[in-house]
């Protein structure tokens, strides 16, 4: 939980302090992920504007671009860096990166997953439906599942912000060293949340694995 927090401030604060950077281009995030769409042969992904603070996400099955009102309609080099980003989804998207889809094909197993080691602890110190040894394996598999979505996504990430930083130097929509080392800084920081994730859901399946191989708990 700590890693988790900790990560999720690092992104918050460089996302804020390079907000308050301009961009020379000019561009606002949503102008720039249509001029990288279009420039990418991509003419059927939609971008659009959703609310709440650094919920941009790209929908590869609803084709849509999702940019949050702080990126979608500043020119900030922050919000520059995360519209590129979540385009490097769609550019996965359209060359059927393997990663991605591997990754999309466990969307519905992840979120089982999560339900299932949200509900089994209440449901289980309540009720007592389950014995220890069921509780244990059933909440190891739960999070060996999301441990598996962490990790595919992990390459996933890191690749859409690589392509984020060529594309905006390529088009020149970042035109100077400072502009792309503030993009870097707040790609590097929004990395560190999927890493973060990835050793979380690690230690939680260990945590409930290690019972299990070492003969755990004994019901009376």
């Amino acid at each position: 939980m700590f890693i988790g927090l900790l990560a999720s401030w690092r992104v918050r604060s460089t996302f804020s302090r390079f907000s308050k950077v301009g961009s020379s281009s000019g561009l606002t995030g949503a102008e720039a992920a249509q001029q990288i769409l279009r420039h990418s042969g991509i003419h059927d992904v939609e971008v659009i504007p959703v609310e709440g603070t650094l919920t941009d996400h790209y929908d590869p099955t609803r084709k849509k671009l999702a940019l949050s009102q702080g990126v979608y309609e500043s020119s900030s080099v922050a919000a520059l860096g995360v519209a590129a980003h979540e385009c490097g989804h769609a550019l996965q998207h359209q060359m059927a990166y393997a990663p991605l889809h591997a990754s999309m094909g466990l969307v519905k197993v992840q979120g089982i997953a999560t339900q299932m080691v949200m509900w089994l602890p209440m449901v289980g110190m309540f009720f007592q439906m389950i014995t220890p040894k069921a509780f244990f394996f059933l909440l190891a598999a739960g999070w060996g599942a999301i441990m598996a979505f962490n990790l595919i996504t992990l390459p996933v990430e890191f690749d859409a912000s690589k392509r984020a930083e060529v594309v905006l130097g390529k088009l020149g929509v970042i035109r100077s060293e400072e502009e792309a080392a503030g993009v870097h800084r707040v790609l590097q920081a929004a990395g560190w949340t999927y890493v973060a994730a990835f050793i979380t859901s690690f230690a939680y399946f260990l945590f409930y694995l290690l019972p299990l191989l070492t003969g755990g708990r004994r019901s009376d």
